[in-house]
């Protein structure tokens, strides 16, 4: 049994392979780690195309603190500024 607060390997495994899409691209009113995770969706959106996409891994790798940028997903869903695909 795992701590409480803590979610267990299983549910970190399918947190950090979901997808994130970027709906709009604006930083109005965003932090720092907020616009580094839409600059970062927005340069892959112009490499790849319309539907490109990329993991929560690969953007917890681009920015500096993980715990602020779990929140700064949370906080950009519920602006409809990013979509997670939980």
């Amino acid at each position: 049994m795992g701590r409480p607060g803590r979610p267990s390997k299983e549910k970190l495994q399918k947190l950090y392979n979901t997808p994130v899409y970027l709906l709009r691209y604006t930083t109005w009113k965003c932090g720092r780690i907020e616009r580094i995770i839409i600059e970062y969706l927005w340069v892959r959106r112009i490499r790849f195309g319309r539907s490109a996409r990329a993991k929560v891994r690969e953007i917890i790798q681009a920015v500096p603190s993980r715990h602020e940028t779990l929140d700064a997903l949370k906080r950009l869903q519920k602006r409809r500024i990013i979509k997670v695909e939980f």
